[in-house]
């Protein structure tokens, strides 16, 4: 079910080869459905809204908007236990974030000031699977960095939502809830309707069509990423109990056919004993069906000699989560520099990064850990340079200036230069 791939073995490169190749492509079809529903939007509006919900969900709305009082009756359901649990995840994700904060500054030398100031943007739109999904946890991994970063207003998007959404939503200090979903969600959010404000950025997981929406509308509006399948890679040694490294590989499994687990592992005894477990206990998961595939179609184990092999393993794959379950953790994570999260040692299972641990569970996937991070305060703000001379700075500098601009062929650029500098 999952393979084991040794280094002696023809197929070791080709099965690294291809799982370093994973990437966050769209098929055709999906992308051109996704532009015929925003395109249906940007010209109908709510009322194109509706018809594409009635279409593709079977659900008949009057109004898109969730109404405060319907909200707060909703989120009153949720068990005080559930409640406790999203207050302490929320705390420790605001507690996280508050570091990421980045001050505005200027510096002056000679005349001139230059400076960076920090905004944050206006608002945000979060879109949040629903229906028979239920993830509060996205909302406070989404919109706590938002808050933050001190974003004016919060937009969720959620098709069905649950309870716990509604609740988390109230939690984290979203504004507004919309009962969409889907491409047309994604529409609303970018261009604006007659009840869905225009958001500045779209942030949040959704399905296929959910992905081709936020790629297509890209330019218009800001987005987090594109997210793809969820991803681990678990660096493991005789050190860790194999029971233990097994879930955690199954913890990802279960999550969809398309998710990736990936075990490299430091000796073929390792390698085999995780196997073995694996296969015992995915037999007891009420997902079995959906891991299995998960294992066998997106999985593997590498085997290696070496911590050197598996930083350089790790990197290659670029993975979203990577799991370090041996000796000296710290020092192989010094040598890990694309991952989207990584986990320390046998007592730091992935999960702990989903729910509570403080950092952002958005995060890159399909290898773009290679170039991008995690979502956190820096995705909701933006930046504005701020340049001042004054006339002995310009003059001192005006020959440069239209050195540059002879070069470049601009002449009225230096012009603009001259003009202020030369009799």
């Amino acid at each position: 079910m999952l393979r084991i791939f040794e280094k002696s073995g023809a197929d070791f490169s080709t099965r690294l080869y291809t799982l370093c190749r994973r990437n966050a492509a769209l098929p055709e079809e999906i992308e051109s459905a996704a532009r015929r529903v925003i395109a249906e939007v940007r010209s109908g509006g709510d009322r194109a809204v509706r018809a594409l919900t009635a279409r593709f969900e079977k659900r008949r709305l009057e109004a898109l908007e969730l109404p405060a009082e319907e909200w707060d009756q909703l989120a009153a359901g949720v068990s005080p236990a559930v409640r406790a649990a999203l207050e302490h995840a929320a705390r420790r994700v605001r507690a996280f974030h508050q570091h990421e904060r980045h001050p505005s500054y200027e510096t002056m030398e000679g005349g001139i000031r230059v400076g960076s100031r920090v905004d944050p943007l206006s608002r945000i739109g979060i879109y949040v699977p629903g229906g028979t999904a239920r993830y509060p946890s996205t909302v406070i991994m989404t919109a706590v960095p938002a808050r933050v970063a001190g974003v004016k207003e919060i937009v969720m998007t959620t098709p069905g939502p649950s309870p716990e959404t509604l609740l988390a939503a109230r939690i984290a200090g979203v504004d507004r809830v919309f009962v969409i979903g889907g491409a047309q969600a994604i529409a609303a959010l970018a261009y604006g309707t007659e009840s869905v404000p225009r958001v500045d950025k779209i942030v949040g997981p959704g399905n296929a069509y959910v992905a081709a929406a936020k790629r297509l509308v890209f330019g218009d509006v800001g987005i987090d990423s594109i997210a793809g399948p969820t991803e681990v890679v678990i660096a493991a040694d005789d050190s860790v109990d194999p029971s233990w490294i097994a879930a955690d590989l199954l913890a990802q499994a279960e999550h969809d056919v398309l998710a990736v687990p990936i075990l490299i592992a430091r000796g073929a005894e390792v390698a085999r004993r995780v196997a073995a477990e694996v296969t015992r206990q995915v037999a007891l998961l009420p997902r079995r069906v959906i891991a299995e595939r998960s294992l066998a179609e997106q999985g593997a184990i590498f085997v290696v000699d070496s911590e050197d092999e598996m930083a350089d393993l790790v990197n290659q794959l670029a993975p979203e989560h990577a799991e370090l379950a041996v000796r000296d953790a710290r020092a192989l994570a010094a040598r890990i520099k694309t991952a989207g999260a990584l986990f320390l040692g046998a007592h730091t299972p992935e999960p702990v990064g989903d729910y509570i641990a403080g950092p952002s569970h958005v995060l890159p996937t399909g290898g773009s850990a290679r170039f991008a991070g995690p979502l956190g305060v820096a995705d909701f703000v933006k930046r504005t340079s701020i340049i001042e001379y004054d006339a002995a700075a310009l003059a001192g500098q005006s020959d440069d200036i239209t050195a540059l601009t002879a070069v470049e062929g601009l002449d009225a650029h230096g012009r603009a230069v001259t003009i202020r500098t030369r009799p």
